[in-house]
């Protein structure tokens, strides 16, 4: 790669060769990936330690919720630290990401559990979840503005590309790092180890990811485009009136968020997150096989972001994202049922031969979501959806007469609920215990299974799925960072990107695990949570199709 002239920290004018560019930016940027990601991995584990005080379906849902709570504060995050990148140069910007990152994850680690200090547990969680969010939103809008400031402008979205295989090591690394601690903690201490005191590993390993990840962003140099602003004396005095105050600037930043981040959001976090949900709480897949298939398509990702990168320099940025935003859409629902024939073709059959309907008094159901663990949950209705909701399995509703007791219809087999709404806590947590017995035996008997059977699993066909979407999140995010860097002028660039690609990513995908799972707790099918990505996806493409300029051509010093 060719050597670059940049100003050193003397002021002197060194060769900084783009590959040490790249390689820097990437990496650093798959740390503090690595940093946020361990702990959406672990969202089940979390929910027993932080939340033991809700229902297994309301814990869950709290824990999916605080993953998206640090995706709601990275906007901010962009804003801040865009206005630094813009005013005073990114590469103090982003080196001061790394520190607060990965100091929040480590304290992660570190925190005391809800059993040891009651509801300050959890509070200090979400302060640090707000940390790593705030952090992460200065993150990536510096390392592709880095990157992509440094490149030749015919290899732009190839050298962008490595940028975006840095979320692909972040998880494949926070998967490989859970993995191995459950194997050792596991043989070494019992299986009850890694829930108990093991989870804590993968967060305290950040403290060597951190230290390494300063060391390398030390060594950089500030950007030649801003090198150049700077020197002319053009840099922006006031971003955030200049980006989101001028409408010129303003339709452009509002055409990257719903032409191209939306479906990003969507895409990629149902891809990579959301089907990991799926499998585990829907279709009952060890967390341990989760992981295997996961790490084997973050591993292929890799390789395609800059398949797609590169390709995008030849083509058009557009057509390659607009392929990988279609592609997803018309994937979703065939996609997520294939899986479920492909892991658990047992639930499948079951579903298609035995479906489940909750006959009872709309005016008795409440919907199957408690963050703060007040609701009791001990009508009739209440029972019997929350039994199904933790069960796993898909149901539907039908209304039954006013004041009736709910019964669960599991084919042609009738199970009747019971109201616990006037007995003592003790009398109604007997009768709740007394209705599940016999719904998990209804459920047994009709062939809804208590696991994925091993020995009916097609690992390869699941595989396959799996690349499905990832093909089209990496045709759509491969090429992505160099679109965004283009759309934009120099001196409001950082502030004026950042700022869409932390909304997408932030509000619409950092809440796809949680959105998607609430719905399907309170809808009752296990595919309805869905329709969230899918609608993203569909307003992209059309939003993309009509709208979006190809940028492929520009020159970055605009």
């Amino acid at each position: 790669m060719a050597e670059i002239s940049a100003e050193g920290a003397d002021g002197a004018k060194k060769p900084t060769s783009l590959r040490t560019v790249v390689a820097a930016s990437a990496a650093g940027t798959a740390f503090e990936w690595y940093d946020f990601f361990v702990f959406g991995s672990l969202a089940q584990v979390v929910s027993k330690v932080f939340f033991s005080n809700l229902n297994p379906t309301a814990g869950y849902i709290a824990a999916l919720a605080l993953f998206g709570a640090g995706f709601a504060f990275r906007p901010l995050g962009a804003l801040v630290f865009g206005r630094i990148g813009d005013r005073l140069g990114r590469k103090g910007a982003f080196l001061g990401t790394v520190g607060l990152m990965g100091g929040a994850t480590f304290a992660i680690g570190l925190l005391p559990t809800y059993a040891q200090v009651g509801l300050l547990a959890p509070a200090l969680l979400v302060l640090m979840r707000i940390l790593q969010g705030f952090a992460l939103g200065g993150e990536y809008g510096g390392a592709a503005i880095y990157v992509a400031e440094h490149a030749p402008a015919g290899a732009r979205g190839r050298s962008t590309s490595w940028v975006q295989t840095s979320a692909a090591f972040g998880l494949a690394g926070a998967l490989l790092v859970i993995l191995g601690t459950r194997l050792v903690v596991g043989t070494y201490f019992g299986p009850d180890a890694f829930d108990a005191w093991g989870w804590r590993i993968p967060f305290l390993v950040s403290a060597g990811l951190l230290a390494i990840s300063i060391w390398m962003r030390l060594k950089l140099s500030e950007s030649p485009a801003f090198l150049q602003m700077k020197a002319e004396g053009t840099a922006s005095k006031a971003p955030f009136s200049e980006a989101f105050g001028q409408w010129k600037n303003l339709k452009v930043v509002l055409l990257a968020l719903v032409a191209i981040m939306f479906a990003q959001g969507a895409v990629w976090y149902c891809t990579f997150f959301y089907s990991q949900t799926f499998m585990e709480k829907f279709l009952k897949v060890p967390p341990a096989t989760i992981n295997l298939l996961m790490m084997g398509a973050t591993v292929a990702s890799a390789v395609l972001y800059v398949v797609f990168g590169a390709l995008s320099d030849r083509i058009g940025r557009k057509k390659v994202m607009l392929a990988g935003m279609v592609l997803a859409l018309v994937a979703f629902f065939p996609g997520f049922h294939m899986l479920a024939k492909t892991l658990n073709p047992a639930l499948a059959e079951a579903e298609a031969r035995t479906p489940i309907v909750v006959v009872a008094d709309p005016a008795t159901c409440s919907l199957q979501f408690d963050p703060v663990g007040k609701a009791s949950f001990v009508t009739s209705c209440d029972i019997a959806k929350s039994t199904l909701a933790n069960a796993g399995v898909s149901y539907s509703n039908q209304a039954g007469p006013a004041g009736s007791v709910a019964q669960i219809r599991i084919g042609e087999a009738v199970v009747p609920s019971r109201d616990a709404q006037a007995l003592p806590p003790a009398e109604a947590k007997a009768v709740k215990a007394e209705v599940e017995a016999a719904i998990k035996a209804g459920l047994a008997a009709g062939g809804y299974p208590a696991a994925a059977d091993p020995e009916r699993w097609n690992l390869l066909g699941a595989f396959g799925v799996l690349m499905i979407f990832v093909v089209a999140a990496c045709a759509l995010y491969g090429p992505m960072a160099a679109c965004l860097v283009e759309m934009f002028p120099t001196r409001i660039r950082y502030t004026a990107m950042s700022l869409p690609y932390h909304i997408g990513t932030g509000w619409v995908g950092g809440f796809v695990p949680f959105t998607a799972f609430a719905i399907v707790a309170g809808v009752g099918d296990i595919y309805s949570g869905l329709w969230y990505p899918f609608a993203f996806t569909a307003l992209s493409v059309v939003t993309c199709f009509f709208l979006l300029p190809e940028t492929k051509d520009r020159p970055l010093d605009q």
